[in-house]
């Protein structure tokens, strides 16, 4: 066989091979996600933001249409979960502090009891406020006044205004440090997931978890994290049955 029939050959093989789809784009498989949760399959609907959440960007609107699909499935732990996530990365929607207060009183939990850590919170005010960027601009602002103060020695308000703004600003810089110190906190995903005293299944069960619960971290050792729940009590428990709020989930 010439050269000219063994390269036809091979151009006719390859035209018969069939075309692999494209992968679809995040935005395609979020509508794909949203129309599975409307139609009732609110298992593929999770598997699917799950997905996107752990290939990122994460989104406020991902962990609502996510929220809204586990409480379909009557999984409110999870449902709250999703809504304390998106309030991480969208602090200041209201609907999402609505919602989270309305799964909340479902799941019988006091306020208390999902905000186990004030500086969590105290984070959640800097970036709504960008505080962090107000207290770099602020000390911007005061190198302007000395400047000025440097240009008119007979007037003292440029000082005062430079020494005021320099102090506003580190102390508004400071407020992000603070809230960084804030404890991991996880929420249980289940109802009466064991709190165990020794990070193993054959672990004697101290207590029973509430679903819902948001719980700080205290410690991880393979499956297992040690938490301190609402009581106080102190244990370890599986990482399958809770899902931790300061990063999307792991896959």
């Amino acid at each position: 066989m010439t050269r000219r029939w063994r390269l036809a050959a091979v151009l006719v093989a390859l035209s018969t091979v069939p075309l692999r789809a494209a992968a679809p784009s995040p935005h395609q498989r979020f509508r794909e996600a949203a129309d599975l949760a409307r139609s009732g399959d609110y298992p593929k609907a999770l598997a699917a933001y799950r997905e996107l959440a752990e290939s990122g960007p994460e989104s406020a609107s991902l962990y609502w249409n996510w929220a809204q699909a586990a409480a379909g499935r009557g999984a409110q732990g999870e449902a709250l979960w999703a809504l304390l996530r998106a309030r991480e990365l969208s602090p200041g929607d209201s609907a999402v502090g609505r919602e989270i207060a309305r799964v909340r009183e479902g799941l019988n939990l006091d306020p208390a009891e999902i905000a186990p850590e004030p500086l969590a919170g105290l984070g959640r005010f800097c970036r709504r406020f960008q505080l962090g960027a107000l207290g770099l601009a602020l000390a911007v602002l005061s190198l302007a006044f000395h400047l000025l103060a440097r240009l008119t020695p007979t007037r003292r308000w440029p000082l005062t205004a430079a020494g005021a703004s320099l102090t506003l600003g580190l102390l508004l810089a400071a407020l992000p440090l603070l809230a960084a110190r804030a404890r991991p906190t996880a929420v249980v995903m289940r109802r009466g997931a064991p709190l165990l005293d020794a990070a193993s299944v054959a672990g004697q069960q101290l207590a029973a978890l509430r679903e819902g619960e948001v719980v700080p971290v205290l410690e991880t050792s393979h499956d297992f994290l040690r938490i301190e729940d609402s009581s106080g009590a102190r244990g370890w428990t599986a990482d399958e049955d809770l899902r931790r709020l300061d990063r999307p989930p792991q896959r």
